[in-house]
């Protein structure tokens, strides 16, 4: 049986399949930061009206792809793939979710 720890790794990795067009989704392994049921909420609240880009930095600590993990490459990733953000936040809140109903 799997031991139970009370406190949480900061940071926890997961793949996420970035939709492109025409083709096949890519899967991008995202290191995200782990986030307290109150944490969560809080930065939930904080969503309105902030730019995708920043949202996703403030989740993400960085990614298997060559280019740097910095606010202009996640800016570019957006732009260019539509669908990311929405892939990256389900799987980023399925992540989260998922963890504390097993838990």
């Amino acid at each position: 049986m799997a031991k139970l720890s009370l406190l949480q790794s900061p940071t926890f990795r997961v793949k996420v399949d970035i939709p492109v067009p025409g083709s096949k989704p890519a899967g991008v392994e995202f290191t995200f930061r782990n986030r307290t049921r109150e944490q969560l909420a809080q930065w939930l609240e904080g969503l309105d009206g902030k730019p995708t880009e920043v949202a996703l930095m403030e989740i993400a600590s960085g990614w298997d792809l060559e280019d740097s993990f910095d606010e202009a490459n996640v800016k570019l990733l957006l732009s260019n793939y539509i669908g990311a953000w929405g892939s990256i936040y389900e799987r980023y809140l399925g992540e989260l979710v998922k963890a504390r109903e097993k838990n």
